[in-house]
């Protein structure tokens, strides 16, 4: 049996092995291909037509496509050709919003005033072919009428000079004048005029020719026609009346002081133009900063740098923004009952926050059918998601050298099967929604504990993905899954269910206290030695075994000769299902040394991890 020794500051650095499934110790991992294609799953068991027993541990083994690597927010250190894709989406961003296009699209607009104005044009026309003192009473007519014959009331055509000029009836039968050279002179004037020459003596009409033509006003208009009803007082009363309120309507003011009216429309246009509109995503304006340069950099990478493309999902997630009511949903109080379902808890090694997403609990009859029961509890599941997911992006940092991205860990230990079409479904809805409206917020996207049967979801949502989305993606079985883990969060930040030392009621240490990461080979035993060259001290450390199966004890050995050596812990073998962190402690009282040891005596290598310091002893 082979026995290993180490010393604090000489610690074995962790493993640097990239395979996130189980494989032999003497097995070479093969090459990566140069082109990696959709990640892929392949489970192991001794029947591959038969699903595994219920006592029987399955491994996933999943070959890994190229793993994501975060590019730089810092506009200086970006290509030319992405500074230029940014530069032109600013500049259609700024275009949208001077036109109000990134709200939701307004209401229909109403017809265009040359379509209204061409309908009022109709409409009049067809009054006048209809009704002619109709088209005689608009108040909108700014010039006086021009002596045109109408349809309607046309004077029929002279043809010999020596015809007996009609008797005078009604305004129609009037014979028309001689073509009129003033165009000054309303239509009135030509009628008036016309009744007295058939109607009076030549001398007097002639009289009347050699004045110049006086303004045409209502006043004239009724003194021509009394002189015509004087002249002629054996027509009837019928049709002085006629030609009386035919003068009279048709009369206008002099176009000097007649005021168009300015249609309400007009005065609109000339009002001053709308201000810019101001869109905000994230409490981030969209033109203001460079904090607003990495919210565009991350619509730009999600559509591969096209302008148009990623101008259109800015478009889009500002809309459904609005339409779900995100800060209204801020502030709605969904209890919690979900709380273990979804939690943030520590930070990876490059400072992300770290969420973590459980399906087991779900496991719970009563919490189930509370959240899937009907599509109205489905849909108050996801917006409680989303409103997690939002809190949790308002709180990163958009700078140009901050973290504005986050790492989700997956857990499917004893997780419902996909025959739960409810569970899926809303899981399947919520990715989508993500990544339609959440576009590169996914630093890294850690499955752990992948079961058998997620081979077969992972193939129903992949179409649903892009390859940039699930190239941030990492697999592991169960018992590869703290392990994975520990290569992106380090030890002390990993929850203590995941195989960290990270726990609630922790007193002694905390996230500062750095964690060594040791791997144990198997059928071998591994010792730490704390040296300790002062008296007087206390000395506490704790450890744990991934998976444990492991027989652990400590000891105390005095550095002076003939000193006797104090058990500190028995040796005992800690079972699987323990799971602890075996924590204590040991006052010093001469120099020397505290053995920890650990005997793994299975087949697998084991993942040990501990920490340790020292403090004045309170006693």
């Amino acid at each position: 049996m082979a026995e290993e020794h180490q010393k604090p500051g000489s610690e074995v650095p962790p493993s640097t092995e990239q395979g996130v499934a189980d494989k032999p110790t003497d097995e070479k991992e093969p090459p990566a291909p140069e082109n990696p294609g959709p990640v892929e799953q392949v489970v192991e068991a001794d029947n591959p037509k038969e699903g595994p027993k219920a006592d029987e541990v399955v491994e996933v083994k999943i070959t890994q496509s190229v793993s994501f690597k975060e590019e730089t927010y810092v506009v200086e250190e970006l290509p030319e050709s992405q500074k230029k894709a940014l530069e032109e989406l600013k500049q259609l961003v700024q275009e949208a919003l001077n036109k109000h296009e990134l709200t939701a699209p307004p209401p229909p607009p109403p017809p265009a005033k040359e379509e209204e104005k061409k309908e009022e044009a109709e409409i009049k026309e067809k009054e006048k072919e209809t009704n002619p003192s109709a088209a005689a009473e608009d108040p909108k007519t700014e010039e006086p009428p021009k002596v045109e014959p109408d349809e309607t009331v046309a004077p029929p055509t002279v043809e010999a000079e020596h015809e007996e000029p009609p008797k005078v009836e009604t305004y129609e039968s009037v014979t028309a004048p001689p073509p009129v050279e003033k165009k000054e002179e309303v239509v009135s004037e030509v009628v008036a005029a016309e009744t007295v020459t058939e109607t009076t003596p030549p001398a007097e009409a002639k009289e009347e020719e050699n004045f110049p033509p006086a303004p045409p006003t209502e006043v004239i208009a009724e003194e021509v026609v009394e002189k015509v009803t004087a002249a002629d007082k054996d027509d009837t009363t019928k049709s002085v009346e006629a030609i009386k309120e035919t003068i009279v309507v048709e009369v206008s003011a002099p176009p000097a002081t007649t005021k168009p009216e300015e249609p309400a429309t007009e005065v609109k246009e000339i009002a001053a133009e709308p201000k810019e509109e101001e869109v905000s995503i994230w409490d981030i304006p969209l033109l203001q900063d460079e904090r607003s340069d990495v919210i565009l950099l991350k619509f730009l990478r999600a559509r591969d740098f096209k302008v148009k493309d990623a101008l259109a999902m800015i478009k889009n997630t500002v809309r459904w923004r609005k339409e779900f009511g995100i800060d209204a949903l801020l502030e709605e109080d969904h209890g919690n009952e979900w709380d273990k379902v979804a939690f943030t808890h520590g930070y990876d090694k490059e400072g992300h926050p770290v969420c973590y997403n459980v399906f087991s609990e779900f496991q719970n009859k009563e919490l189930y059918l509370n959240t899937f029961a009907t599509e109205e509890k489905r849909q108050k599941f996801l917006k409680w998601r989303i409103q997690f997911l939002e809190k949790s992006v308002r709180k990163l940092d958009f700078s140009p050298t901050g973290i504005s991205s986050i790492v989700q860990v997956n857990d499917f230990k004893n997780s419902l099967g996909i025959g739960k079409w409810e569970l899926w479904q809303a899981i399947k809805q919520a990715v989508q929604l993500f990544q339609d409206n959440y576009p590169e917020f996914l630093a890294k996207q850690v499955f752990i504990n992948v079961p058998w049967w997620y081979i077969v979801y992972n193939r129903m949502i992949s179409p649903f993905l892009t390859q940039r989305t699930k190239s941030k993606f990492v697999f592991a079985g169960p018992s590869k899954s703290a392990e994975t883990l520990f290569k992106y969060i380090s030890p002390e930040q990993v929850p203590v269910q995941y195989g960290g030392l990270k726990r609630e009621d922790e007193e002694e240490f905390n996230t500062a206290d750095p964690v060594t990461e040791v791997t144990i080979k198997p059928a071998s035993k591994h010792t730490i030695e704390f040296p300790i060259s002062e008296t007087g001290l206390l000395l506490v450390w704790e450890a744990r075994v991934v998976g444990w199966d492991v027989s652990h004890g400590a000891e105390f050995v005095p550095s002076a000769e003939g000193g006797y050596t104090v058990i500190v812990q028995k040796t005992r073998k800690i079972a699987p299902a323990d799971e602890t962190v075996i924590s204590n402690s040991f006052k010093v009282g001469e120099q020397g040394k505290v053995v920890l040891t650990f005997d793994n005596q299975t087949s697998k290598k084991k993942k040990l991890l501990y920490r340790s310091k020292t403090k004045p002893s309170s006693d």
